[in-house]
């Protein structure tokens, strides 16, 4: 592989990432104009949609449709796997509404040990002693990122509780997202995953929206929600992952981390000390040391 090819790679998995990482700080400022999560996640999964068709109609005039297409059973398994794309939008949102911005990025990199947790289980075997450092130094980071020992911020136990049903949703989705129905196109893909998260999202709606749906939020956020949250990160990842490999793609996409602090600490002025910042490189040094080949 040629170094331009990984270079542009690079950059497209670091712009990918730096949009998620912008994402909860605009939820958030939503919020302050009193839209509720119903109202968020609704606009952001209803213009997200829209937009993927219109990528997926540009796709089939320019490969004359021939394209392969999705069956039924591609379909029925790409919305059942989206399901918990939809359950990681509603949780997480329900974090950062009873948290700061700042924590609920590091409660979601959770996902980290989860993923490894999870890949034991699928394969009955023992991560390797690599990925256990990996973890440990996670913890070890979430705690001083937290500042759970200082106790400085207080931490409300609902968006704690929110943050991590979060990050074992999010690593349902990306074990899904990276098994199923790969021979289709991923903008087919992402249609699918979006359609199933939708589903969730407008049954919470329904269940949580006692007032008057306010429409403004279309305006007003939806189109950005939609943009940094459901069409951009997804095309601009799975456009760069293919050129940097996944080990070098998931160090750069780490990059979402840093984005969203400095997003909350820019915009929401939320207080961030020292210590979180070295419990955020911590968090990020285990990333990079789960997916650096040491023997090479």
């Amino acid at each position: 592989m040629s170094t331009n090819s990984v270079l542009k790679g690079v950059f497209l998995v670091g712009l990918g990432a730096t949009s998620y990482g912008m994402l909860a700080t605009f939820v958030k400022l939503a919020y302050k104009e009193n839209f509720t999560i119903a109202e968020v996640t609704t606009a952001q999964f209803v213009l997200g949609i829209i937009g993927v068709l219109i990528i997926n109609s540009f796709q089939r005039i320019k490969n004359d449709n021939t394209a392969v297409k999705a069956t039924k059973k591609n379909i029925f398994q790409l919305m059942l796997a989206g399901t918990s794309l939809g359950m990681t939008s509603v949780f997480y949102y329900l974090c950062v509404r009873y948290i700061d911005v700042s924590i609920a990025i590091v409660l979601l990199m959770q996902t980290v040990w989860m993923g490894v947790l999870l890949e034991m289980i699928l394969d009955k075997k023992l991560p390797s002693l690599q990925k256990i450092v990996a973890v440990i130094i996670v913890l070890f980071g979430t705690v001083l990122a937290t500042n759970l020992l200082k106790n400085e911020i207080e931490l409300d136990w609902r968006g704690l509780f929110w943050g991590i049903l979060a990050a074992a949703s999010f690593t349902t989705t990306m074990f899904t997202a990276n098994r199923v129905s790969l021979g289709i196109s991923s903008a087919q893909r992402s249609l699918y995953m979006l359609l199933g998260g939708a589903v969730i999202v407008f049954i919470f709606a329904l269940i949580t929206q006692n007032t008057p749906f306010n429409f403004e939020i279309f305006l007003k956020w939806g189109i950005i929600l939609a943009l940094f949250g459901t069409i951009i990160p997804p095309m601009l990842l799975n456009a760069g992952f293919p050129h940097t490999g996944i080990g070098l793609g998931s160090i750069v996409a780490s990059i979402e981390l840093p984005v969203s602090v400095l997003m909350a600490y820019f915009l929401l002025s939320e207080t961030v000390i020292l210590s979180q910042w070295i419990g955020i490189v911590m968090i990020i040094l285990a990333i990079v040391i789960m997916n650096i080949n040491f023997k090479k």
